[in-house]
């Protein structure tokens, strides 16, 4: 089932189903338990009353009984044997004894047995017969059982109380009180479950999908819109953005938002083809005029200029692949390296340089960070090279402790950078004088090779204004751990 709304209108129905299913047989429960005590109650009242007549030696016969058919009363004695029974009961279960026929040696009214004589002598000698029995009073036992009173059976709830006679004589009096009753509000509740249940799993799946198709609307707008863009690769376009505050609107702009970082990476990337093509286009067509020139003329052959060009064709591709690379996400190394001796390290390979270069470092402290020996080494190789081509007279490269980090600054004397052009020398393929810097090699990749990279480490790359005048790029890195 791949419909949002389905599922959810589904789990909602069933959740309440189960809910009111629960729901329902807590409530049967407790009504058939508040009935069935009402039985209990009325079993008990009958029963006692019974065994209260017993107890005052009342005969069998003249037992009062109130509404036999509704309380059957059945009466045994110690031995299980029935000496009493309501008018019409025919049938019993339940009570621990299915008869419903007195025995008439032991009913009320019979011959005595042998030793009555004996008690009357006693009697008449003055010793006297109890007037009075008892009623146990002790919780009367509950049964459940049926009961057949006038040729009609129904099921009954039996309370069984003992009474002794006064003349000593231990009865057990089992009087029912009706379940129909019970039976039949338990059946109404049941069946009023039974028939609403339905109709409100209907109403509830109905209201879920109603309120979840509205929810979801916004949804599909926005998933229309979508589809769309996919199609047209149009990334200016957005999706709507609903009024409300809720989730649906928050993915909205999430959803705008990513689609604005795109197009701003598809129209970077698309930049940056075209400025590569554009700056390969330039040295591959100098490279074959002189190779054409040559092939036609041999001693017009300028070889430093071939090198030159195929020099320049070396580094800007190594420029792009690290740009690559870097776009990619490659992580750089983990190693822990000391940036004073980096930056020595760095300063000694440098032969050609038209400025030398002071360096400003404690010779006892030590500088630890970690990184990528070799991207660190270029990030300091294109500041470098950076000042070389703007300096007049002087390039200082200080190395120091700054905060929880390290600070490399090259600093050089020359023009400078404009305030408001700060942060655009970071951009690729940006060059402030372009034809100075096509002339010494650059593409203008250098400075944004080394902020990418600072980035990378965890570090910055800044430029302000130097002492001496020009500009000083401060390349801070985080401390080794």
């Amino acid at each position: 089932m791949r419909s949002v709304r389905a599922r959810a209108a589904i789990g909602a129905t069933l959740v309440v189903a189960v809910a009111l299913v629960a729901a329902g047989l807590a409530v049967l429960s407790v009504l058939r338990t508040n009935l069935i005590d009402q039985a209990d109650l009325q079993a008990e009242v009958a029963a006692r009353e019974v065994a209260g007549q017993l107890a005052l030696d009342t005969a069998y016969a003249d037992l009062d009984l109130d509404d036999e058919e509704d309380h059957p009363v059945q009466v045994t004695d110690e031995e299980g044997r029935v000496v009493f029974v309501s008018k019409g009961l025919r049938a019993i279960s339940g009570t621990g004894s299915t008869g419903v026929s007195p025995v008439p040696s032991a009913s009320a009214g019979a011959t005595p047995s042998p030793g009555d004589d004996d008690d009357d002598d006693d009697d008449g000698g003055g010793s006297g017969r109890p007037e009075r029995g008892e009623v146990s009073s002790d919780d009367p036992d509950f049964s459940d059982g049926t009961a057949t009173v006038d040729g009609k059976q129904a099921d009954y709830r039996f309370a069984a109380v003992e009474a002794t006679t006064p003349a000593g004589l231990t009865l057990t009096v089992h009087a029912g009180a009706p379940l129909a009753a019970e039976q039949e509000a338990v059946n109404t509740v049941r069946g009023a479950m039974l028939t609403g249940l339905p109709l409100l799993l209907a109403v509830v799946a109905g209201v879920t999908w109603l309120v979840t198709r509205r929810a979801l609307r916004p949804v599909e707008g926005i998933r229309r819109e979508m589809a769309a863009i996919t199609a047209s690769e149009d990334l200016a376009r957005r999706v709507p953005e609903p009024g409300s505050r809720d989730e649906i609107a928050a993915l909205a702009r999430t959803t705008n938002e990513t689609l604005t970082v795109l197009e701003a990476s598809v129209e970077r990337q698309r930049r940056f083809v075209a400025d590569a093509s554009h700056e390969l286009r330039s040295p591959i067509a100098s490279l074959r005029t002189q190779l054409e020139v040559a092939e036609a003329h041999p001693e017009l052959l300028d070889l430093p200029g071939a090198v030159a060009d195929t020099v320049r064709l070396q580094v800007l591709a190594a420029d792009l692949l690290l740009l690559a690379r870097l776009d990619a996400g490659e992580k750089p190394g983990a190693a822990r390296l000391e940036a004073g001796a980096l930056v020595r390290e760095e300063m000694s390979q440098r032969t050609g340089d038209r400025i030398p270069v002071t360096l400003e470092v404690a010779e006892d402290a030590a500088y630890e960070v970690n990184g990528s020996r070799g991207q660190l080494a270029r990030v300091i190789g294109n500041l470098l090279d950076n000042a070389q081509r703007h300096a007049e007279d002087r390039i200082t490269v200080e190395v120091a402790a700054d905060g929880s980090g390290v600070r490399v600054e090259v600093r050089d004397d020359g023009a400078g950078v404009p305030e408001d052009e700060r942060e655009r020398i970071f951009e690729r393929f940006v060059r402030l004088d372009d034809a100075r810097s096509r002339d010494d090699g650059g593409a203008g990749l250098g400075l944004a090779i080394a902020r990418d990279v600072a980035a990378r480490h965890g570090g910055t790359l800044t430029v302000h204004r130097a002492p001496e005048g020009g500009a000083a790029f401060r390349f801070w890195l985080p401390r080794a751990a």
